[in-house]
């Protein structure tokens, strides 16, 4: 399965997606039974409240999943790029989703059906436990995420998002100042100061719609610092 990106938002999370847990032969089989959808800049692809008939699989391209407030403003949680997976929990859970999906420039995603994701796990006990130790691995990860909001301040809360989706390399991102407040759980002003603290001390440097990472290893002394 091809895992080329096209578009690049970087990743704010960096434990392995639930799908990439499964065996290769049981995603490729998933993969070529599953239709591909493309989706235009800005488009929703899923409300929160739907019934989960299946989750999503990113071909190419990046979504940003989150929710909108009832003001109508979007409020994104994770970034998501080309083989990344998102929806899984629901169809496990047997529950409604619990998040939107907005596509960022245009992406093109393949709708993993429940039936046949349930049924690949029912013949596969193996698989079953990869998945549940690839829950395992996020929910420590949120944990540990959870804990870092409550003690640090914004500035190297903020070097730890970017050094994530920077996957710990120099380079460019390509994530707007509001998706980093909104990631980070604060206003965008706030989150602009914290911008402006690292890009003063030479680890990023803003752009339009971007960040360069300019010295990741700094940058993750800042975040656990």
């Amino acid at each position: 399965m091809s895992r080329t990106r096209q578009f690049t938002p970087g990743r704010s999370l960096l434990v392995p997606m639930l799908f990439d847990a499964l065996p290769e032969s049981m995603r490729t089989a998933l993969v070529a039974a599953s239709p591909a959808r493309s989706f235009a800049d800005g488009q929703i692809i899923q409300h929160k409240g739907q019934a989960a008939g299946g989750f999503w699989l990113i071909d190419e391209g990046a979504v940003s999943v989150g929710q909108f407030t009832a003001e109508g403003e979007f409020r994104a949680v994770a970034l998501l790029g080309a083989g990344d997976s998102y929806g899984e929990l629901a169809v496990l859970s047997g529950q409604p989703r619990i998040v939107d999906a907005v596509a960022r420039g245009e992406a093109r995603l393949r709708a993993i059906g429940a039936a046949a994701f349930e049924s690949a796990l029912a013949a596969d006990p193996a698989a079953m436990r990869a998945l549940l130790g690839a829950l395992s691995a996020q929910l420590q990860e949120t944990l540990d995420l959870l804990a870092h909001t409550r003690r640090g301040t914004v500035t190297p809360r903020a070097a730890a998002l970017i050094a994530n989706l920077a996957g710990g390399k120099a380079g460019a991102v390509t994530v707007t100042q509001q998706e980093i407040a909104d990631l980070l759980g604060v206003t965008r002003a706030t989150a602009n100061g914290a911008l402006a603290e690292l890009e003063a001390s030479g680890l990023v440097k803003r752009g339009y719609g971007a960040l360069s990472v300019l010295d990741p290893a700094r940058l993750r002394l800042l975040a656990i610092g």
